[in-house]
């Protein structure tokens, strides 16, 4: 099964003024986030807002995206959504367009536990020949008894791991020698999970500054742990900065100040506060927002 590594933004879906996915905003992201050297794209989690886009609002991200990479990068599409029969759609679709591989959270609203392994089953059913890497949030779930118990599904390659917990992870990542990819998803985490062994790291912040993840995996495999942990505690001040204004709508408008118009977020997410962009931008300069973007 084919493996995956290195640094992926989580991609943050532009949105027009009349709250319309903007293909021209994606596709002049895509082209300055290869040009700045990621190993991927993962589209429509999260921070991509898939669960509050349609199915082909979905389908149109994926379809432009693949379009613009041109095989550049490998892209993985998350296809979690509320309906099974709605992932399984997204699942092929995006092998039709060309993904590397799918990704799914739980399912977001579940009544009965059980259902989440045939949820998975059926999303992994729909594309055999490509990988699939559940996405999973640490904490109240126990990341290593679900993979265990989803280890029977034969494209099954990995996860996605979010959460502080170290030694969970840790231990995802020793479930198998082979064929096997674990990125973390905690930006703030990045360092500390390539020390436990995961693969690589898909994030939001990898949107504004992805050269200073790479340095930091560099400064892992290069051995200066020094030099890693000064970038990570330094990217963590931006993450801060973006938490304490809302985390989605103070992206979203750093992503202006870069040059890219990606809108408002989505309801529920809420857009940066009236009044705070000032704020937001001496908050960055403060913490040298500037110079992490640019590397």
């Amino acid at each position: 099964m084919r493996t995956f590594h290195g640094i992926w933004p989580a991609l943050v879906t532009p949105f027009s003024a009349d709250d319309r996915v903007n293909p021209l905003v994606l596709r002049e992201l895509v082209n300055y986030l290869v040009a700045k050297g990621v190993d991927g794209f993962y589209l429509c989690g999260s921070t991509g807002e898939g669960l509050y886009m349609s199915v082909q609002e979905r389908e149109q991200v994926a379809e432009t995206v693949l379009e613009q990479v041109k095989g550049r990068v490998p892209v993985i599409v998350h296809v979690g959504a509320v309906a099974t029969r709605d992932s399984v759609r997204l699942a092929r679709h995006a092998r039709q367009v060309g993904a590397a591989a799918v990704s799914s959270i739980l399912p977001p609203v579940l009544r009965d536990s059980r259902g989440i392994i045939t949820h998975f089953e059926q999303i992994a059913a729909a594309v055999p020949d490509l990988p699939f890497l559940p996405y999973i949030f640490g904490g109240p779930n126990d990341a290593v008894a679900l993979l265990h118990q989803l280890s029977h599904i034969p494209n099954l390659a990995g996860t996605k791991y979010t959460g502080p917990n170290m030694d969970e992870l840790s231990r995802i990542v020793s479930l198998r020698s082979e064929g096997w990819t674990v990125f973390s998803g905690m930006d703030e985490q990045y360092l500390f999970a390539a020390m436990c062994g995961a693969s690589g790291g898909i994030g939001s912040t990898l949107n504004l500054m992805p050269g200073v993840y790479r340095e930091i995996y560099c400064a892992h495999a290069t051995g200066d742990l020094a030099r890693g942990l000064e970038l990570q505690m330094r990217a963590n001040q931006v993450t801060t900065v973006l938490s304490k204004l809302g985390f989605l709508g103070a992206l979203k408008a750093t992503m202006g100040i870069l040059g890219f118009d990606c809108g408002r977020p989505r309801l529920p997410n809420l857009a940066l506060p009236d009044g705070a962009q000032d704020r937001l931008r001496s908050s960055l300069e403060a913490v040298g927002f500037a110079e992490l973007a640019g590397m």
